[in-house]
């Protein structure tokens, strides 16, 4: 399969609350999945990002940890086009664990 050229202009800024849409919508927890709940996160973002078809390179990161009391930092630092790159976070928690989704978005 040959990739097609993006059909949305170049210079469109990013839009952080269509990622965060979707991120929220592929973080249902299911206990009897948590072995591939990251995997599968990634990868479910990664196919809608795909769908979404603009001129972006993305770069998806999800962090699940127990929630047990301990404490949960985590940073990123970048350097990019603030007028057109971005990023979006989402962040999920249920009585056993806290999930942390990134999204990256870099223009092409």
């Amino acid at each position: 399969m040959v990739n097609q050229p993006p059909t949305e202009a170049k210079n469109e800024p990013f839009n952080k609350d269509e990622v965060t849409t979707m991120i929220k919508e592929d973080a249902e927890y299911s206990h009897s999945k948590v072995p591939q709940w990251n995997s599968s996160i990634i990868d479910a973002c990664l196919a809608k990002l795909k769908e979404v078809n603009k001129s972006y390179k993305y770069v998806v990161t999800c962090v699940v940890m127990q929630r047990n009391g301990a404490g949960f930092y985590a940073g990123s630092s970048v350097y990019w086009d603030n007028a057109r790159d971005g990023s979006a976070a989402y962040r999920y928690e249920n009585k056993s664990l806290y999930a942390l989704v990134n999204v990256f978005a870099l223009s092409v």
